[in-house]
């Protein structure tokens, strides 16, 4: 089933020698500080000495000391404390270097200043690995200013499904492409295998993520299940870590997402089995931002089922990761864990720092490139970033070769993305999201307003700025930038892949401009292909201009001709995903039985292609099924597409497919109120956490009810009052929810008999997340995956049925009881 592969990287029996060496000096509490890899929020220098931590990371947006506009020097001042009591021997303990992570992934999005490159969808528009070797060598170079040792990139997704809101992340829908890719980003981090580059002080330790299948999740949702076979998990989803596997890559992520329902940071069979043996991976497997705590009997404090599947680094951003640390030893001690397979882990991290030379490699602050401020955003880094935004524009239409336009013309650029680097940039850029960002914080970045300003003012030609369209003069011609706002994981999920939802702002921007008999170009910002049929139709030029990065001067370099009239670069993008002939056409990949896409995998204009596409494509977008006035979740049986699901504290999870089902803390039967088996009884036993719900597969627009007065009512009988907690959930994807405290509620009515509660939909508040993100209400509503779940954390004992929601029977955003 799985293939043998070639491996650049051989083991060095010297390198073996000295593990064992380690390994023999090694206690249980050190091995175990090799393993757990805690956040720089939460992490001294004093606890790198006490319990002999291995690697730490920074997340998304976490600098040091707080300060977003932290210098090289404040990274290296903490990376060298951290170093030192890595190395100090004074209690007896093995020296061993720690190892700093970070998520680069297009460019050092934490460092202000830094070069960011078009994301990976946009790389993969280019078809130029030698390009992505560059791309991936100058990453690393800037990553060395700041002592850091470690990149968690590439992304080699392979996304089959660009309703998932890390599309972007991804080089292609076709295994082909990433495999092409994967391994040359690689070398770029880490240079070439077998060469005196490879890991040298200049080159960091790079990370294949996230094992397996993230992109292949059902309906595109974020941390999702994969139902794919293990040949489309193979031929499809493995394609990337074949090459990066090959070039020598360190380490692997495990991912977030279940295949055929089982976690992945659990996943033996594939984490083992697979990736270590019959693909013979000699690195280290770390984990991803807490995602062993969602493994089936794990918490993230708590899980020697990751360790025993195969991973060997808990990333653990908890504050209280001390607690896993303690587990862990005691685990190993009882055998839970055996030391085997502890020694195994310690083996593989140890393996990769002797690899990397970091006890060679020294203080970070004494390494050639560290502190080397000049070196972010250099200009020779700026200059291939730019290349890469020239080389990724795909053009789509070019009505009457309208493009390139001259320099010298009246022109006039509009849209809220002209001027806005927050856009341009997307997801992962100075902050997690991307969002709330000015050009303050991308010093020497190049906006696309100010590219296409220097390009026509360089020519003698006239260039007015303004976002809403309007003018004095006519122009010759309107540039109008639009598209998708900054996201990244989770944030992004979509229920469709109709832009912004349907909102109109844009399109009306581009019809004005053609009612004014103005020839339009459309310069499109997104981070997957979405329905566009209409602002298609009201441009007479289309470009995707995907996420460029800080480089906005190359979209100019191509829109324009030089000006002595000549083409200066040519459109020689082509897209790598397929772009959707309707809004509700997701997923679309080609190779698909019955593939129709309006662009098929591939295609990109040149300026010298006549362009024959008309404008009258179909506008029709979203046809929502008309809405009834009650909406039947539970009557006297789950109603389609709705099943019940259980969730314990131990995150184990359940159907009730039969008449009764159980998790850790708490049991659901089917039980008899007026005929046979048309309600449920819920006990709860007071262990912990958990919840019983009414889930589908994919997300449900309710948009419609919320915006008609509407409630959400059930039927209750509740027996045994709530010891702690309980409330009602509406469910927007993993750990995404929004809830209505019922506690007063049901224990003012235990022991009465049937009750029928009234929840006014107002009153659930903006969806939170384990991650402290926020869907809006709006949101919420058009990506319900769970429109009913009741929650305790304490001993409770009811019996509900009759659940729905109906439109006008809100009660003025209270909670109502019958």
């Amino acid at each position: 089933m799985w293939p043998t592969l070639t491996h650049a990287v051989k083991k060095d029996p010297a390198i073996e020698q000295k593990i064992d060496e380690l390994l023999t000096r090694m206690s249980v509490e050190e091995k175990v500080g090799q393993m757990i890899q805690p956040e720089i929020r939460h992490l001294t220098a004093q606890d790198v000495k006490d319990y002999h931590i291995g690697s730490v990371l920074n997340g998304g947006g976490s600098v040091p000391n707080g300060n977003r506009y932290s210098k090289a020097a404040d990274w290296l001042a903490i990376a060298d404390a951290y170093y030192q009591a890595s190395m100090d021997e004074s209690d007896g303990k093995v020296a061993i270097p720690i190892m700093w992570g970070t998520d680069a992934v297009h460019g050092v999005g934490n460092i202000v200043g830094a070069t960011l490159f078009p994301h990976n969808i946009a790389l993969g528009a280019t078809n130029n690995s030698e390009l992505i070797r560059r791309i991936g060598e100058i990453t690393a170079t800037e990553i060395a200013v700041t002592g850091l040792d470690w990149d968690f990139s590439p992304t080699v997704a392979v996304a089959r499904d660009d309703r998932w809101g890390r599309t972007y992340e991804s080089y292609s829908e076709h295994p082909e492409l990433v495999r092409k890719y994967a391994g040359k980003m690689v070398e770029g981090l880490q240079g070439v295998a077998n060469t005196d580059d490879f890991l040298a002080k200049t080159r960091v330790i790079s990370t294949a993520k996230h094992f397996i299948a993230d992109g292949g999740t059902l309906n595109g949702i974020d941390r999702g299940n994969s139902v794919v076979s293990e040949k489309e998990l193979r031929d499809i989803h493995a394609a990337g870590y074949f090459s990066a596997i090959e070039a020598g890559v360190q380490s692997v992520m495990a991912s977030f997402n279940c295949w055929q329902g089982e976690n992945m940071h659990g996943h033996k069979y594939l984490l083992t089995d697979v990736l270590k043996d019959k693909l013979g991976f000699d690195g280290l497997v770390v984990g991803d931002w807490n995602g062993h705590g969602f493994v089936a009997g794990c918490t993230p404090l708590n899980c020697p089922t990751a360790i025993n599947a195969g991973l060997d680094i808990f990333m653990v951003p908890d504050p209280d990761w001390k607690v896993l640390f303690n587990n862990t030893v005691d685990q190993i001690n009882s055998g839970v864990i055996s030391m085997a397979r502890a020694d195994d882990a310690v083996r593989r991290i140890l393996r990769v720092k002797l690899r990397a030379n970091l006890w060679t490699k020294g203080l970070p602050s004494t390494r050639p490139l560290s502190g080397k401020d000049e070196l972010l955003g250099a200009p020779e880094h700026r200059d291939v970033a730019r290349q890469a935004v020239r080389e990724s524009i795909v053009l789509l239409k070019n009505k009457n070769n309208l493009l390139p336009l001259s320099p010298s013309a009246n022109i006039l650029v509009a849209g809220d993305g002209a001027d806005n680097i927050s856009k341009q940039t997307g997801g992962w850029s100075v902050n997690w999201q991307g969002t709330g960002n000015t050009i303050e914080d991308f010093p020497g970045a190049t906006t696309l307003w100010a590219g296409i300003e220097s390009a026509v003012k360089a020519a003698g030609g006239t260039v007015t700025l303004n976002a809403e369209g309007e003018y004095q003069q006519k122009p010759d011609v309107a540039i109008v930038i639009f598209g998708e706002d900054p996201y990244a994981e989770m944030q992004g999920d979509v229920q469709n892949v109709l832009l912004k939802s349907g909102e109109t702002k844009d399109l009306e921007l581009l019809r004005k401009l053609k009612a004014d008999n103005i020839p339009v170009v459309a310069l499109f910002i997104t981070g997957r292909p979405l329905w566009v049929n209409r602002e298609l139709n009201a441009s007479d030029a289309f470009a995707v201009i995907w996420q460029p990065g800080t480089e906005g001067g190359g979209v100019a370099d191509v829109i324009f001709k030089t000006p002595d009239n000549k083409i200066n670069f040519d459109t020689t993008g082509r897209l790598t995903f397929s772009w959707p002939k309707r809004p509700d056409q997701s997923p679309l990949n080609i190779g698909d039985k019955n593939y129709d896409p309006l662009f098929a995998y591939g295609f990109g204009l040149s300026y010298s292609d006549k362009d024959d596409f008309s404008d009258n494509l179909s506008e029709e977008g979203i046809q929502h099924q008309a809405t009834t006035d009650v909406l039947e979740l539970f009557k006297r049986r789950p109603m389609t597409p709705f099943t019940i699901i259980l969730e314990g504290k131990n995150n184990d999870r359940a159907s009730l497919n039969g008449n009764i089902a159980t998790v850790s803390s708490l049991t659901v039967t089917a039980v008899d109120r007026d005929v046979q088996e048309d309600a449920r009884r819920v006990q709860w036993n007071g262990n912990g956490e958990g919840l019983v719900g009414l889930s589908a597969l994919n997300r449900q627009v309710l948009s419609d009810y919320l915006n008609s007065n509407s409630a959400l009512i059930f039927d209750v009988k509740v027996d045994l009052a709530p010891k702690g907690n309980a409330k009602v959930r509406l469910g927007c994807g993993p750990s995404c929810y929004s809830q209505v405290d019922l506690t007063e509620i049901f224990t003012s009515i235990a022991g009465k008999g049937w009750k029928t509660i009234k929840v006014d939909l107002v009153l659930f508040p903006d969806a939170g997340t384990d991650f402290g993100l926020k869907r809006t209400q709006a949101e919420l509503f058009e990506l319900v995956l769970e429109p009913f779940a009741l929650f305790a954390d304490d001993v409770l004992e009811l019996v509900f049925s009759n659940v729905r929601i109906e439109k006008n029977a809100g009660q003025n955003g209270s909670v109502i009881v019958e």
